[in-house]
């Protein structure tokens, strides 16, 4: 009879959409990053070989869904399936920005389902699990047939707000979408909550008008919380009715700082105090201003890394929580 001892054994390897949180988040691990072997064809295919054997290896692929998205998540996929086959014992996808999530249902006749088709994309390529950051909605985890570890950026925006914000402020959620995650911030920090009404443009896209608040705001200060800034819209909109309805000013914190088309123009012109967002997307200097703050997500992903790693609960990481 043969008997084998077996080691785990942890390999973090990154693909090339946002470098900076894959080197951040190997420093916090203690372990270094592997080599993908990343090369792009001239015709622009991407072409992926491991420097070392991953063989047996317990294999974490960190990619966020950063702009060009379709380029990351093709990048993504093909990391896996070189790691699959190359007889990896798992192989975790980590998103901290989880692409085509705002898509997560039909809400006309003829559209489709992207959050649904990123999962199987990432299963087709041979992903066992999915590791991912304040999803938009919670929903997608059920889109992936095997496990699904939602983190929250919760913790880290809460303890900014509480060294930051004096005592002296309401929660508020820029419509009523986010009225949940507001109401648990609020609970957290033993604060009250308000609410923005919004309505959208009919069959335009990034078109929102804040019509109401519901809440008491009059001379506080008033910490919008969203899972991302895309172009803006919704957050300006909500800062001005805020500041219109008696508050003494306004900040936003969300955990995705997309920033895309008009967004940098409209936050810096806006009446907000301050704009903070967590590194789970690149932002590059052209991107930064000055009532921008970016507040490092990398210990919560290699904190939970290690947790998927040891068999540990993942979930104890936010007191049971992060299912939002």
């Amino acid at each position: 009879m043969v008997e084998l001892v077996t080691k785990k054994h942890l390999q973090l390897i990154a693909g090339r959409s946002h470098p900076e949180l894959a080197l951040a988040v190997a420093a916090h691990l203690g372990v270094p990053l592997s080599d993908p072997g990343l090369v792009d064809f001239p015709n622009t295919e991407v072409r992926c070989t491991f420097g070392e054997s991953i063989r047996g290896a317990d294999v974490f692929i960190l990619q966020t869904h950063a702009a060009p998205v379709n380029e990351s998540l093709m990048e993504q996929a093909i990391m896996i399936d070189a790691a699959k086959r190359g007889s990896a014992k798992r192989i975790t996808a980590v998103c901290p920005y989880y692409g085509y999530g705002r898509q997560d249902r039909k809400a006309k006749g003829r559209e489709p389902i992207t959050g649904r088709l990123v999962a199987d994309i990432l299963t087709a390529a041979g992903a066992d699990r999915i590791v991912s950051v304040d999803l938009h909605s919670g929903q997608i985890q059920g889109f992936f047939d095997g496990p699904f570890d939602h983190l929250l950026a919760m913790p880290i925006l809460e303890r900014y707000i509480l060294e930051n914000a004096g005592d002296d402020f309401v929660m508020c959620a820029p419509d009523t979408g986010r009225t949940k995650v507001a109401e648990r911030y609020a609970s957290h920090l033993g604060v009250d909550m308000a609410s923005v009404f919004k309505r959208r443009a009919k069959d335009k896209i990034a078109s929102v008008e804040a019509v109401g608040v519901m809440g008491e705001v009059e001379g506080k200060v008033c910490v919008l919380v969203d899972d991302m800034i895309d172009t803006a819209g919704t957050i300006c909109a909500a800062a001005d009715i805020l500041l219109d309805n008696g508050a003494s000013g306004v900040w936003c914190i969300a955990t995705h700082g997309v920033l895309s088309g008009p967004a940098i123009d409209r936050l810096k012109n806006s009446r907000m105090e301050r704009v903070v967002v967590t590194d789970t997307l690149p932002i590059p200097s052209e991107k930064q201003f000055d009532k921008l703050e970016v507040l490092s997500i990398a210990p919560l992903i290699g904190d939970a890394i290690r947790a998927v790693f040891e068999d540990a609960s993942v979930s104890e990481l936010f007191g049971g929580e992060n299912q939002i």
